[in-house]
């Protein structure tokens, strides 16, 4: 493998991470490795790309080639995972390239994802779902408190607390910030609503009515302050507004899945069931019921 100098990095990834301070206590080196002996990181906290900016990026890659290297962790003889870098391999593929500039990593394993993780929040690729499911994701497997965790990553502990409480949200509003139908501003005002059921019915109403975030705190402000408004105050009860029939069908599904189901319908009779859970053992519950369904 031809090795590249290291001044091909220009203000690559060493200008977004200081590997140094991940304490990988390895050594690293730059080559170009064939994309067939890449493989993806199952970790990576990143799950959303978007296959026009792909398209764009794999147009660029076929006419300036790959200007910036990826990061590699070698797994065995001519085997490598991405540490950072996958939409520059997806990118690679689509544009036809074979090889793919690389830095690579020696890391233990605990150190990948975090690797990953402050890759991509420093280039601000990750939406604040993803965030807060790696935030939560190091926390839990590594034993992090709140405090380690903002020292690891650079960031305040106020804003990994903020990004952790966006997943108490209902899995149906998460979505929406994920698929960037909410932003952060109307998530954080959601969060201080303790009722899911008004969280949902305000979620709507940010839909249905394009209420911007000033819009979404005033309606939140004015019910805590106003002597603690009943729930139609803010907005209609979803479970007022559903007949009885669909009520009981919801709390039969909450009982059997174990878990709060959430069941919107209108006046056409179209809606939909939302099942959430908060970690991946409870989808793989989740699919493990399904599967006995059917």
């Amino acid at each position: 493998m031809a090795v590249m100098k290291r001044s091909a990095l220009g203000r690559g990834l060493d200008a977004l991470i200081t590997m140094d301070d991940l304490k990988t206590g390895g050594s690293s080196s730059i080559s170009e490795i064939e994309l067939s002996k890449i493989q993806p990181n199952p970790n990576q906290p990143r799950s959303v790309f978007e296959e026009e900016a792909l398209e764009e990026l794999a147009t660029s890659i076929r006419a300036l080639g790959v200007i910036q290297p990826i990061t590699l962790k070698e797994t065995g003889t001519d085997k490598y995972m991405i540490i950072s870098g996958e939409r520059r391999y997806r990118a690679s593929l689509k544009a036809g390239l074979d090889r793919i500039p690389a830095y690579i990593k020696t890391a233990a394993d605990e150190n990948v994802v975090e690797m990953a993780l402050i890759e991509n929040i420093q280039r601000e690729d990750l939406n604040s779902i993803e965030i807060a499911l790696a935030y939560q994701k190091l926390i839990d497997n590594y034993g992090l408190t709140q405090e380690k965790l903002s020292e690891r990553v650079g960031k305040k502990r106020a804003t990994i607390a903020n990004y952790l409480r966006l997943l108490k949200l209902p899995a149906e509003i998460q979505m929406g910030l994920k698929d960037k139908k909410i932003d952060m501003g109307h998530a954080r005002a959601l969060i201080s609503v303790e009722d899911p059921e008004i969280q949902l019915a305000l979620y709507e109403q940010i839909l249905a009515e394009g209420l911007s975030v000033r819009n979404v705190e005033d309606l939140v402000r004015n019910a805590t302050e106003g002597g603690k408004r009943e729930k139609n105050e803010i907005a209609p009860s979803r479970k007022s507004m559903l007949p009885e029939e669909f009520n009981l069908l919801k709390d039969h599904l909450s009982r059997f899945f174990n878990t709060k189901v959430q069941l919107a319908c209108n006046e056409k009779g179209k809606g939909r069931i939302t099942i959430p859970f908060a970690s991946e053992e409870e989808l793989e519950k989740l699919i493990s019921l399904l599967d006995k369904l059917k």
